[in-house]
């Protein structure tokens, strides 16, 4: 029989990208997404297989974070064995907006979704999205030994997450991991978060459909990779002899500013003609520079990455131009437009 993998937040960029790898890898791969009156599954299309095929191994079912009793109707009916929780309220600025939403969503959906795993009574290696953020205004390099210091609701939430799940590996005997992530990037990259607010402006710019960019602080540094590799050292931890914790990071940092120079560079642009600061982006404190040291995952997963930020720009620049030549198409990546079945057709996908 195949593995059978459980992804909250399939739908998200991570989400999707690991589908896509756990597919490659022969899993089943089973998703949870939230209900709402319009499909949110762009990222998944390319991966559309008929539910009545014999030979479908996607599959898509309504949940969410907070709701626990759903939650365990899913794992038994499942079973996985592997869960990777990437499910949350992701964006840091809108957390100081809606910090009970995120820290409902974040810490305590993820207790929903350990308790849960437990009162079914299943044995799954549980994977915890964990974040760089988390380590707040801690000097860099920062790794899996520097000490936490949030600065963020959303950072906050996170910090609960990977200490509950770090519990219940040893409360419970759990194969459960925390990924400590630092920023990783791609085409997939949701339209509010500074990389892709860039490169799509970049793009609609050199169209000539859009005039300015409005940011906040281009002073921050941060450790930019790749998220399909990202998603490689996801699964690589739960492969493991023992659950641990680990830092994923390119170990090299780069402000927003020299980000902003890679990618309207890269369209023949120079951005000081087009950026404006905007107040509004600019948080109410302030993490001034996350840059990872991975050592532990090279060393331990043999895992390290080959894409740094300036030339994550220029891949992202490339995708949003190529997007525009497209109309009405978000995610090129590398997969050929004209095979994508069309949107609607995944809510076939979706179980009850």
């Amino acid at each position: 029989m195949n593995r059978c993998a459980l992804i909250t937040g399939i739908t998200g960029q991570d989400g999707s990208y690991l589908a896509e790898l756990l597919l490659q890898k022969g899993y089943d791969v089973h998703g949870v997404i939230r209900r709402s009156s319009t499909f949110n599954t762009q990222r998944l299309d390319h991966l559309y297989q008929d539910p009545h095929d014999a030979a479908a191994r996607l599959f898509l079912h309504y949940g969410d974070l907070g709701d626990g009793s759903r939650l365990v109707t899913l794992l038994d009916k499942v079973r996985p064995d592997e869960v990777y929780n990437l499910a949350a309220q992701s964006h840091v600025r809108v957390s100081f907006d809606e910090p009970e939403h995120t820290a409902d969503t974040v810490a305590v959906g993820t207790v929903r979704l350990l308790e849960a795993v437990r009162m079914v009574g299943i044995t799954p290696r549980f994977y915890q999205a964990s974040t760089s953020e988390m380590f707040g205004s801690t000097p860099p390099p920062q790794c899996e030994l520097s000490p936490f210091a949030p600065r963020s609701p959303y950072a906050a939430s996170k910090l609960f997450s990977y200490w509950i799940t770090k519990n219940y590996r040893e409360a419970y005997g759990l194969f459960a991991v925390n990924g400590i992530l630092f920023n990783h990037e791609s085409p997939r990259r949701g339209e509010t978060f500074v990389t892709r607010k860039i490169t799509r402006a970049v793009a609609r710019i050199k169209a000539g459909l859009q005039k300015d960019l409005y940011l906040g602080n281009l002073n921050s540094v941060r450790d930019w990779g790749y998220a399909p590799e990202y998603v490689e050292g996801m699964w690589r931890m739960l492969q493991a002899a023992e659950p641990a914790d680990y830092v994923l990071a390119t170990g090299i940092g780069h402000t927003i500013s020299e980000f902003l120079e890679a990618a309207f560079g890269h369209a023949g642009l120079d951005w000081r003609d087009y950026v404006r600061f905007d107040q509004r982006y600019v948080r109410p404190t302030e993490v001034d520079a996350l840059i990872g040291d991975a050592t532990k995952a090279r060393v331990d997963l043999g895992w390290s990455p080959t894409v740094h930020a300036l030339e994550l720009a220029k891949i992202m620049v490339d995708a949003d131009i190529a997007a525009l030549e497209h109309e009405g198409t978000q995610w090129v990546d590398s997969v050929p437009l004209e095979s994508w079945p069309p949107s609607s057709r995944t809510r076939e996908l979706v179980g009850q």
